[in-house]
């Protein structure tokens, strides 16, 4: 038992193991995306698994009859891998390349420093994800790309931006409930305004 009063304390490997983990997943910091800042800097995917956590907290109330500690746990991992092979651009990732088996393999490779249980958690809560099936999981997924589609409305986007793939991208997530809906209309809205101020192609 510890000093504090009962809770046992956490062995010595356990603890190097998590602090591994957690020195690893750093690399996510310097992962970039495409995607920009609204001052043009590319953004990372840790900023982008922030701010999409963010979203999913701001809309706790909305998210009736969901598990938000799960929802967020799922936010949190659902890149991770990223931290080894980097980002797969949103316009790249319809491509039946691998890529889904190739993620699992680095995010098994980054979470190896961590005690079992922990990795299987990681583990499982990527592949409920990946599946999209339970409530948890497509609220993680949609709002997954509405983050991605709410940067490209306000980042500092080179001149012939595609904001016609925008109205496109990830409408099979985004349609999988009725919050989702409603905010997708809100950003199609936005991104049909950035379309317009920024003028045909080339101008």
């Amino acid at each position: 038992m510890s000093a504090d009063g009962g809770r046992p304390q956490i062995g010595l490997d356990r603890l190097k193991g998590i602090l591994d983990f957690i020195q690893a997943a750093e690399g996510l910091k310097d992962t970039l995306r495409s995607g920009t800042t609204s001052r043009g800097r590319r953004e990372s995917t840790a900023e982008h698994t922030w701010r999409l956590c963010l979203m999913v907290m701001m809309f706790g109330r909305e998210l009736s009859g969901c598990d938000q500690h799960r929802l967020l746990k799922l936010c949190i991992v659902h890149d991770l891998g990223e931290a080894i092979s980097g980002d797969v651009p949103a316009i790249h990732q319809g491509l039946d390349d691998g890529r889904a088996a190739r993620e699992r393999a680095d995010l098994s490779a980054l979470c190896a420093p961590l005690p079992a249980d922990l990795s299987a958690e990681i583990l499982d809560l990527w592949d409920e994800y990946s599946a999209a099936a339970s409530p948890e999981a497509i609220f993680a997924k949609g709002f997954d790309k509405l983050e991605t589609m709410l940067q490209h409305t306000i980042g500092d986007n080179p001149a012939g931006f595609d904001y016609d793939f925008n109205l496109t991208y990830g409408l099979q997530h985004t349609d999988r409930h009725p919050l989702l809906r409603e905010i997708r209309s809100l950003v199609d809205e936005a991104t049909r305004k950035r379309a317009e101020d920024q003028g045909p192609p080339g101008s």
